[in-house]
């Protein structure tokens, strides 16, 4: 398993995260337990302040928050000077209680319910991105009931298929996501919301999918998205203000995905709006992008316990584990692949291949299909790297189990952000 961040082996040879022992955090929180150390997520939210720049125009970094988000998170991000994507109204209430500030606020989402908009605007929420014709009407007659008036962003989609996993690009031609530049009536739909008096127009969205590992994606669409915003100015004379980029940068999770340079990426991106705009001769739009698993993933490492081993009559041998698809569902969604340890055996060979089970009554939970470990002991504490994007988020209560606990940690202290929840948590609602 790579050591990522402030990971490191320490004198007992267990594994060390922001200076706590995983062994000792297991036995205090109790497992599953998501571990996210922050050290790495205020690194990695410098590198995007810092490298996403040009001298031709402004520049803006906004966390994508469905990757991970809680109070704590939204405070965290709030101190590293970024603003924050929320794409829903449980989204938008964590950041209105974490105090959030309204302005650097982007509302996102296809389908966003009147309830919804009404809290965004009653909230002052910086910008709505907009998806389509029917919430552009909904959205002007709510800013007309409440006397409101809104900047917006016009999500499109470039027709750009990244080269990921088909059920996260987000940009053929075919995607839910946006209106399509190629549509006939795109042109009209601009100038009704230009003229608009209610909805400020601020320029474009558009996003091509997530766990991008080739750069040359982000490029292409840069080349499109310039050329359309050309055609724009050209039919209706509108000057594209704002272009928001979206998100989409990869990360490293297994020995299987090509480092993406994130510095060299966000360079390449900035000199090709540059390039793009020069030729053509109009100002370079103000530049936007919205990272979210890039500055989570890697900082998160979930703890679980051994509770069996199994080798079945086809010779597959097993772990099993306290945990599953309801605290990581990537796997099953995604064929996700991710590294592991035995945090309490860090420097033991790893001789045995093993597939790790779940606990869930579902064949299809799966953490890891094929991994060479030590042959483990019940109670051994196996540590799942890169789990911070997309697990706490997507985590459920299937078969009634339980939702890990959140710890930050950092400094060698850490500290509970979300407690684990009990089964009385389970049965609040029910009636």
């Amino acid at each position: 398993m790579r050591l990522l961040g402030t990971m490191r082996i320490n004198d007992m040879d267990n594994l060390e995260i922001g200076g706590c022992d995983a062994v000792i955090l297991a036995k205090k929180y109790g497992t599953p337990l998501y571990v996210f150390d922050t050290a790495l997520i205020r690194e990695r939210c410098a590198s995007y302040t810092k490298t996403f720049k040009s001298s031709k125009t402004e520049t803006e970094v906004i966390y994508a928050s469905k990757a991970f988000l809680t109070l704590a998170m939204c405070r965290l991000i709030d101190e590293a000077g970024l603003s924050l994507d929320v794409v829903s109204g449980g989204e938008l209430f964590t950041a209105m209680k974490a105090n959030f500030p309204p302005e650097r606020l982007y509302f996102h989402g296809n389908g966003k319910t009147v309830e919804e908009l009404i809290t965004a605007l009653q909230y002052n929420v910086g910008t709505i991105v907009v998806d389509n014709e029917f919430e552009i009407e909904m959205l002007q007659y709510l800013c007309a009931e409440l006397d409101k008036r809104v900047k917006v962003l016009l999500r499109v989609n470039p027709g750009i298929e990244a080269h990921t996993h088909a059920y996260i690009q987000t940009a053929n031609n075919d995607s839910k996501f946006g209106v399509s530049i190629f549509s006939e009536n795109i042109y009209e739909l601009i100038k009704s919301i230009h003229e608009s008096y209610y909805l400020d127009l601020r320029g474009f969205h558009y996003h091509i999918g997530s766990q991008i590992l080739d750069h040359n994606s982000f490029v292409k669409a840069i080349e499109s998205m310039v050329e359309f915003i050309d055609k724009v100015r050209t039919d209706s004379g509108y000057e594209t203000k704002e272009l928001n980029m979206g998100g989409g940068f990869g990360v490293y999770y297994s020995e299987h995905d090509n480092d993406l340079d994130i510095e060299q990426t966000l360079t390449a991106m900035v000199e090709a709006v540059e390039t793009e705009c020069k030729t053509r001769r109009f100002p370079i739009p103000k530049l936007l992008i919205e990272p979210g698993r890039s500055i989570v993933a890697n900082a998160g490492t979930t703890l679980y316990k051994v509770t069996a081993t199994k080798e079945t009559y086809g010779g597959r041998k097993f772990i099993f584990v306290d945990g599953g698809m309801t605290d990581n569902p990537r796997t099953a969604l995604y064929d996700a692949i991710y590294e592991a340890a035995l945090a309490n055996r860090m420097k033991d060979e790893t001789d045995t291949t093993f597939t790790i089970g779940g606990k869930c009554c579902e064949s299809g939970d799966i953490l890891i299909k094929s991994i060479q470990l030590p042959y483990p002991k019940q109670n051994d504490i196996l540590a799942v790297a890169s789990t911070g994007a997309y697990n706490y988020s997507m985590a459920s209560n299937y078969n009634r189990i339980r939702k890990p606990a959140v710890v930050f940690v950092e400094n060698g202290k850490s500290k509970v952000v979300v407690k684990r929840e009990t089964y009385e948590d389970i049965l609040r609602n029910d009636l």
